[in-house]
């Protein structure tokens, strides 16, 4: 489904006269607990990959005796030698009793490798198969609620434009990232016309999909002349959904030589730090929180497989210890601009809380590219129609059956 990429894919490293693996072999001492995470890109890489280091870092920080085991860049480009079995049964001989793969790239062979291991606990992050009760009993899934912070960021988008286009990079097509760009298209909408007064229906919003989470050369579109060209074009907001930093780099390059230009990244939570003075704030996942009860439930005997979307706390988007996404705000925002946030984020807090007068844009009407109906006039959608972004998810009985997803009427770019 989401994230996914047939597993051929890298642990070993050939060097000469042999193997030798990425982590080195410790063995587990009798009071440590080991956990493996499965990276899909490097754990610098100033977005998603990185922002999962750090909640196993957090991990190690808050659990006594916990010891991390990692493996970065783990796609069939940068490494295309080995199958996920061989990772797992590498960090399975290092002693993890937990293995968190963090891409639904890997939801697949996840599944297929928990079966082989059924004394190990598997996580996959941002897969479904525990929702539709196709996972086996040692395997779940979480994912945050990042469809709020795509909210934020475009309405910081639709304060800040003065051209009234904005311009999104996507990865590839799947119910996720097909979400995030609706749930940003929404957030500017409504941002548009409250907080500026302007017509919805006069804003410019286009996704462009480089075919990956992140480039490779000669496979994908190039991130740095996605973000070029939205600039050429007019475009003086960027938006990024893809695991990496392009566009916030190109916008401070232009910033730099004259341009009023800004930029919001992703994933995370010191992205802006790529060029501050043009970074409108960063959508963020935080998953320490999520990792830490994970480890412990697994270490105390008491996890149960769950597939677990996780709300934002709401009493403080960005602390640390307890809320699974958080919105940094960038330094290019006025204070006008921040109090208007402050007050669209409010809005959602009270809508997602099931307050009297809170604010939730998963309301109709809502129509589909195709003209087709997504959402009846005052209709409000369940947690699966958000999820696959179909009318019919609730009433299908495999994912298979779903309705393919679309962007929203509106949304300039294509849903397949």
């Amino acid at each position: 489904m989401f994230r996914k990429l047939a597993v051929g894919l890298i642990l070993i490293a050939i060097v000469a006269g042999g193997l030798s693996t990425v982590t080195p072999q410790v063995a587990a001492q009798d009071d440590e607990f080991i956990f493996g995470v499965v990276l899909v890109g490097p754990r610098d890489d100033h977005g998603w990959s990185e922002a999962h280091y750090n909640a196993g870092l957090y991990v190690q920080d808050n659990l006594p005796g916990a010891r991390m085991i990692e493996l970065e860049s783990l796609n069939s480009a940068d490494r295309p030698e080995t199958t996920l079995d061989q990772v797992v049964q590498d960090m399975v001989d290092q002693g993890a009793e937990l293995i968190l793969t963090t891409s639904a790239d890997f939801e697949v062979d996840t599944t297929v490798v928990a079966e082989q291991y059924p004394d190990v606990t598997f996580v996959n992050v941002s897969g479904d198969d525990a929702l539709w009760g196709i996972a086996p009993e040692n395997l779940g899934n979480f994912m945050g609620q990042m469809e709020y912070g795509k909210m934020i960021a475009g309405c910081a988008a639709a304060l800040k434009t003065q051209t009234g286009q904005i311009g999104y990079i996507g990865p590839l097509i799947d119910p996720e990232t097909v979400r995030l760009t609706n749930s940003v298209y929404l957030g500017a909408r409504h941002c548009y016309e409250e907080y500026r007064g302007l017509n919805p229906d006069d804003l410019q919003f286009g996704v462009t999909w480089i075919g990956f989470w992140f480039n490779i050369p000669g496979v994908t579109l190039d991130p740095t002349e996605v973000a070029n060209n939205y600039l050429d074009s007019g475009v003086d907001v960027l938006i990024s959904g893809i695991d990496t930093t392009e566009a916030i780099v190109v916008a401070g390059q232009r910033a730099a030589e004259g341009a009023p230009v800004w930029a919001i990244p992703y994933d995370f939570e010191g992205a802006c730090s790529e060029a501050p003075d043009i970074c409108l704030g960063v959508p963020y996942f935080n998953w320490g929180p999520k990792y830490l009860e994970t480890v412990q439930a697994v270490q105390d005997g008491t996890w149960e497989a769950e597939w677990d979307w996780m709300a934002p706390d709401w009493s403080d988007i960005n602390n640390h210890d307890t809320s699974a996404v958080g919105f940094n705000y960038g330094d290019a925002l006025t204070e006008e601009e921040r109090a208007m946030l402050d007050e669209f984020i409010a809005a959602l807090a009270a809508g997602a809380q099931g307050e009297e007068g809170g604010l939730n844009l998963w309301t109709g009407p809502l129509n589909f590219q195709d003209g087709s109906v997504f959402l009846e006039e005052g209709e409000v959608a369940t947690e699966k129609q958000i999820w696959f972004q179909a009318s019919n998810a609730d009433e299908a009985a495999s994912p298979e059956e779903v309705t393919p997803q679309q962007l929203l009427e509106g949304v300039e770019g294509t849903s397949s």
